[in-house]
């Protein structure tokens, strides 16, 4: 047992005589002794001789008597200082708290197997350690004055929180609380007995509260809202810092008077806030709901909507809690207003600007750091066909599937880099797919939330309904780049094509022959129908003409109308005599179409020029002027046929049978 620690007494053998007890033994023997002396020296009767004998042995007896009182004495002193120690013993070995005795030098003397159990040692290797080492190096700070008051003897107990390593190294929390053993004559500090608490579930709790408030503030602080609490047991009500904020009050600087609120707001607005507060304390109203103004520090008026809910309510249905948020609507109001000014004006603008608002409201979703879905607004539920509160908890991809139009892949919407989104590309193409399996078209932004410390907290998807948007931007598109008559590509899309083929030809350095052919194709005996049946017969007559050209080629040919009677086609054919296989195609489809209008059957041809797109062919305008110059040649040798442009060094085909029509004209 160490120095200076309270130890059973033990008596082995036989009992000992206290030091107490060895004065009242002695003055009965030296009785005994006087007597018998003074007996032996002096002459006396045998009445007088008794009496001096009976006296010395009262005097011998009432000393042994107090002789054995005092051991009867020490014996009980004993055993409760035994009984006192075992318990003592038994309350440390049994408690659940841990309990150490330390020396002042830290020295870790005595403990129990509840401290011990706490850090992952055994009873002999924590009371081979000091408390320096086994204490958290940021906490060897904590207790350095409450030990130099020790010393001082100003300290006799003492509390506070730290915390301490585990044998593997982890720290937990504890909260410790000792008292100071002193010597009793001296008072000089002997050693320290302390208790020892784990508090890391607490602290664990603390902190995961914290991290909820912080959520709380920020989540707030983003919607721009307050929060007050009416409290009537507490005895008025408390605000959040966003709501005081809003007013230009510090922080606690509003708590207080539950009333003080109604005074300022603005005495115009009064009568209607007390009757919806009126309305919800009734019970008319599930929810307190009211738009009015409200004075600021600085004496300007802003406007608030304050949302509430009556909680708690005793056994007569008076109010005893109720909490609410409030809004600052200001910019909304002026908006309004506004807009109230120019519907004044202009009636029928009026509704023009409402349905306006209406219809560009967006759709938004927030998530958290899981990609679970925190928040839906009306709008979100609207476009997803998911209420908010069953999409509430759920992972995104059980509320929101956004795929690429073009190429189905879908558009990730999980932790984009901060800073970063979509390719713009990637979002004018997004399309929703509902969970029934319905689609629309969309336009999304996705943000990351980040916190205070720049950690990842969430997601916020704004997106909105452009399916009409879409298919109207298709529809332009296509007209830009296509004949509106026809429906074949138009002159300035084809040229652009032909633009392509030809970078492309002189990056592979493709030779005659070998690229794409380009055909020229003129309409023969043309102006006739139009003369003699009008422009509404021309304009059938080359819709006829197109399907034809259309349904003799490739899938993979391109063609074009590029004005009046001209079509062109570029064919991937890359061989000449391919080229003009089908030009005769073509040919004898436009000679054999049955066209007849007012009862007039009218007959026309084509004649065709050839020209290469290769890598040396020139520009779109001269491979134009090529083709163009070939079909003259066609036309000037009887029509109906197809003429090669020279430059690729192939004959035309003016030696064959020229088409029925050709001999005709």
């Amino acid at each position: 047992m160490p120095t200076g620690v309270a130890r059973i007494v033990r008596l082995p053998g036989p009992i000992r005589l206290h030091r107490h007890a060895a004065p009242a033994l002695l003055v009965a023997g030296l009785a005994v002794a006087v007597a018998s002396v003074m007996l032996s020296r002096l002459d006396l009767g045998a009445e007088a001789l008794r009496l001096c004998l009976q006296i010395s042995v009262a005097i011998a007896g009432g000393a042994l008597f107090l002789a054995g009182l005092f051991v009867v004495r020490i014996s009980a002193d004993r055993r409760q200082i035994a009984q006192s120690e075992q318990r003592f013993r038994r309350a440390m070995q049994d408690s659940a708290i841990g309990i150490a005795i330390v020396g002042l030098n830290g020295r870790i003397l005595e403990t129990n197997p509840a401290f011990a159990s706490m850090l992952g040692y055994s009873r002999e290797e924590i009371e081979a350690l000091t408390f320096f080492q086994i204490t958290h190096p940021d906490d060897l700070h904590v207790g350095r004055e409450t030990m130099e008051g020790i010393k001082a003897g100003t300290v006799n107990a003492f509390q506070f929180e730290k915390r301490y390593l585990k044998k593997d190294g982890t720290a937990v929390w504890a909260h410790l609380a000792g008292s100071v053993i002193r010597d009793e004559k001296s008072g000089r500090p002997l050693y320290l007995v302390s208790q020892i608490e784990d508090i890391d579930a607490r602290k664990q709790a603390e902190a995961r509260i914290a991290e909820a408030e912080t959520r709380w503030n920020f989540a707030l602080a983003g919607a721009g809202q307050g929060v007050w609490d009416l409290d009537v047991r507490k005895g008025g009500t408390t605000y959040s810092s966003t709501w005081v904020k809003m007013l230009g009050y510090a922080d606690g600087e509003l708590d207080g008077d539950p009333d003080r609120w109604l005074t300022m707001i603005h005495p115009d607005d009064r009568e209607t806030v007390a009757e919806a507060d009126r309305a919800h304390l009734d019970g008319q109203t599930e929810f307190f709901e009211a738009e009015f103004r409200m004075r600021h520090k600085d004496g300007r008026w802003v406007w608030i909507l304050d949302r509430g809910k009556a909680i708690e309510r005793d056994g007569d249905g008076r109010l005893i809690r109720a909490i609410g948020s409030l809004t600052d609507i200001t910019r909304r109001k002026q908006a309004e207003e506004r807009l109230t000014l120019s519907a004044a004006m202009l009636a029928d603008e009026k509704e023009r600007l409402r349905v306006t608002l209406q219809s560009i409201g967006d759709a938004v979703i927030c998530t958290d750091a899981a990609n679970r879905v925190t928040f839906m607004n009306p709008v979100a539920e609207k476009l997803t066909g998911v209420s908010g509160e069953a999409a509430l908890g759920k992972t995104l991809g059980h509320v929101y599937w956004a795929v690429d139009e073009e190429t189905g892949h879908r558009i990730g919407v999980t932790r984009p880099a901060i800073g970063a989104e979509a390719p713009s590309d990637q979002n004018s193409r997004a399309v929703l797919i509902r969970r029934d399996d319905t689609r629309c078209s969309i336009r999304q932004v996705v943000s990351p939330i980040m916190n205070e410390r720049n950690e990842f907290c969430g997601l916020v998807i704004v997106f909105q309904d452009f399916t009409d948007a879409r298919a109207l931007q298709r529809q332009l598109a296509h007209a830009a780049a296509h004949d509106a008559l026809t429906g074949l590509a138009n002159r300035s899309s084809f040229i652009r094509t032909m633009e392509g083929l030809v970078d492309q030809a002189r990056k592979d350095g493709t030779t005659a022959g070998s690229g794409h052919q380009f055909m020229f194709i003129d309409l023969d005996h043309f102006k006739l129908v139009n003369d003699t049946g009008g422009h509404a017969a021309g304009d059938a007559l080359l819709r006829r003409v197109a399907e034809a050209v259309r349904g003799v080629l490739g899938p993979e040919d391109i063609v074009a109308r590029l004005g009046g009677d001209e079509f062109a086609v570029i064919l991937k054919s890359g061989s000449t005599a391919g080229a003009r296989i089908a030009a005769r195609s073509v040919i004898d489809a436009i000679a054999g179409l049955n066209f007849t209008w007012d009862g007039r059957p009218h007959a026309i041809g084509a004649s065709i020029g050839l020209a290469a797109i290769y890598a040396n062919c020139g520009e779109v305008d001269e491979i134009i002027a090529k083709a163009d110059a070939a079909c003259y040649a066609a036309k000037a040798a009887g029509r109906g046929c197809v003429s090669v442009a020279p430059d690729d060094r192939i004959t035309d085909d003016r030696s064959e049978p020229p088409a029925p029509l050709a001999a005709a004209s």
